[in-house]
């Protein structure tokens, strides 16, 4: 008898997992996906098109507050947790109510989950959201870049639209992000590479897209989201810890998994917050001694020249890292504190979905998140930065904001790179691309 199944997930790892384990494995029998972090991405269907000749119907995207009810109504057998940036306890807590409806409580692992390429692969995750995946990233790119390396970026997957037609996603310009009308979150993480002469693939069917890329590069980078494990195996696995959340590593699901399994751990934002590292390297010593070093900070820099001193200022910050994230603040908060503007409270000036993400985010106070997955939400963003009335919009988010939002005040981007304080990451992948 095959067992019933709920998938948990948040339109990522779960499309992943169900694609590697489950559409073709007759032992199970999926119920459904429940959805959870991202807005409005519940009560609608994994399609026919993804989901196999098992599912001729597709397969429903429930809530995941109606886990037990699923559970006892469908008979369950076994509960699937599949996404990330998660405590170790929401973790357990999940499984409390799974089991307590009756139901067994299951975490997929590599074996089951990894793809394999026939190309080399570097992979970037880290161990909480907006420790510094990004700039890594961007800066092992440059690196394969000066290096005349044929690679493409493989990024951990967004997709919020149209499922089927987001299948397999390539991007080499910009027009590529606005045909496939991509969210500020898409935009975010594909922007940079797209700038800089990197081609992007993302999507849902990881199989199809790892066939694909492998056959215009000799080097894959993964790119990843949250702390989410890569879904290629890597033969170089860097890990980025963030200093001004030290212990996370060590608190955080699956970012302690990447911690333990890093070839390189990388510890961002050092001169920030200078005494905590030492308890990073005492976990490190305790968990992954034999794994390679980098110490890293962040480097701010504005796009363009403008006096901030003394203007009021709303800051727009990078919606995953300060919403489930947990950072009050990013690099727009910090780039205006530093550079003397007057920062505004803008909670008195949200509507819509902003307003609902600091009921939701009660730790936020000083910033805006970017919460742009969908076109309400960019109203909503537009109207409650024109409703503060701030002299300067600064932005710590990787898009150009102008492009997506209509406002009358001016907005000053703050870009951020990544700034090797000690470790040699050059001759780490010198030695990687020899073997």
């Amino acid at each position: 008898m095959a067992k019933n199944v709920i998938i948990l997930g948040a339109a990522g790892r779960d499309f992943h997992n169900y694609n590697m384990f489950f559409r073709d494995n007759d032992r199970y029998n999926v119920i459904g996906f429940t959805a959870t972090q991202i807005p409005n991405i519940s009560d609608r269907r994994y399609p026919p098109e993804l989901s196999g000749k098992r599912y001729p119907k597709g397969i429903p995207i429930f809530h995941e507050d109606d886990m037990e009810d699923l559970i006892r109504k469908h008979n369950v057998d076994e509960v699937y947790f599949s996404y990330s940036d998660v405590s170790h306890m929401t973790v357990m807590h999940l499984a409390s109510r799974a089991q307590s409806a009756g139901a067994s409580f299951v975490l997929l692992g590599p074996k089951e989950t990894m793809l394999k390429s026939s190309k080399k692969i570097i992979a970037v995750t880290a161990v909480r959201t907006g420790a510094g995946k990004s700039p890594l990233s961007k800066l092992i790119a440059s690196m394969l870049r000066e290096r005349k390396v044929k690679f493409v970026v493989i990024r951990h997957p967004m997709p919020y639209g149209d499922l089927a037609k987001q299948r397999v996603q390539r991007f080499a310009t910009l027009a590529d992000m606005d045909k496939a009308e991509c969210t500020i979150e898409e935009r975010e993480e594909y922007e940079p590479h797209i700038k800089n002469g990197a081609i992007v693939y993302a999507g849902v069917d990881y199989g199809e897209i790892l066939k694909q890329a492998e056959k215009e590069a000799d080097v894959i980078l993964w790119d990843g989201g949250n702390n989410d494990m890569s879904f290629i195996k890597p033969d170089l696995l860097f890990v980025v810890c963030d200093a001004l959340r030290p212990g996370h590593e060590m608190w955080y699901y699956p970012g302690e998994t990447n911690f333990r399994s890093a070839d390189v751990v990388v510890i961002n934002k050092i001169s920030e917050n200078p005494t905590d590292v030492k308890r990073i390297l005492k976990n490190k010593e305790k968990a992954n001694p034999k794994a390679g070093l980098i110490e890293a900070d962040l480097m701010l820099t504005a796009e363009k020249k403008l006096d901030i001193k003394g203007k009021k200022a709303i800051v727009i910050e990078d919606g995953p890292t300060v919403t489930h994230g947990g950072m009050k603040y990013g690099a727009g908060f910090e780039f205006a504190s530093k550079n003397g503007a007057v920062i505004i409270d803008p909670r008195p000036f949200a509507v819509g979905s902003i307003k609902e993400g600091y009921v939701r985010y009660d730790h936020l106070e000083q910033v805006v998140p970017a919460l742009g997955y969908y076109g309400k939400q960019l109203e909503d963003l537009t109207e409650t930065i024109n409703r503060s009335g701030a002299d300067v919009v600064v932005s710590g988010t990787p898009i150009d904001l102008t492009k997506v939002v209509k406002v009358t005040i001016p907005i000053l981007h703050v870009n951020y790179s990544m700034k090797i304080r000690s470790g040699d990451i050059d001759g780490m992948i010198d030695e990687f691309l020899k073997k």
